[in-house]
């Protein structure tokens, strides 16, 4: 009998994974079940139960995936010195969510897949303890590239590091919401926008 090669388990588990998020993408986690995800793959149940047992380990799987993925794209970003302005930062990390594509599925598909795990959060204590590593890990950075910002005489030292890093998330969060829900947000729209508030100048009382 061959051998089975790791690289040929990798490919199957992503195809199991893709076809999975494009069923969730397009009818939710809770209208999809495991035979549409089975028809979806075109893989028998016991194909697809030898890398995940049920519904719920593909969840998080994909959530895991997701999770990971924002935070490690915005890590990479930040390595580099200088440091990148937000307008910058964000479009580079955004892009890799607004344009991402779920083989076989449209350009909305993955910011909706990513708008359905964190709804999911809300039931699921695994998935939320997950995402809430996730963003405190993402308020760390963002917290130290503050502090470089201000390093480089770039933003005031009178807000805290941690409240500015949670409202650069939270833009990073509503950019995907909005592609998830309207389909019209772009990474272009993202650094104008930011940009435009970054030339921003408070006038003092006269």
């Amino acid at each position: 009998m061959a051998r089975v090669t790791q690289e040929h388990l990798d490919a199957r588990r992503r195809q199991i994974l893709d076809g999975a998020a494009r069923c969730f993408a397009r009818n939710g986690f809770h209208a999809t079940s495991m035979q549409d995800v089975l028809t979806e793959v075109g893989l028998s149940a016991g194909a697809v139960y030898r890398y995940f047992r049920g519904k719920d380990e593909l969840i998080a799987a994909i959530a895991d995936e997701a999770f990971a993925g924002i935070r490690g794209a915005f890590e990479d970003a930040s390595r580099a010195t200088p440091p990148p302005t937000p307008d910058v930062l964000l479009g580079e990390v955004l892009r890799l969510f607004l344009e991402e594509r779920i083989p076989g599925a449209d350009r909305q598909a993955f910011p909706r897949l990513i708008l359905q795990v964190w709804s999911e959060t809300l039931r699921d204590e695994r998935l939320a303890e997950t995402l809430e590593r996730g963003f405190t890990a993402m308020r760390e950075v963002w917290a130290r590239l503050v502090v470089a910002y201000r390093e480089n005489g770039l933003m005031a030292a009178d807000v805290s590091a941690d409240h500015m890093a949670r409202i650069l998330i939270a833009i990073a969060q509503g950019c995907i919401a909005q592609q998830a829900l309207f389909g019209d947000m772009s990474v272009g729209i993202l650094e104008d926008g930011v940009r435009g508030l970054m030339s921003m100048h408070t006038q003092s009382p006269s």
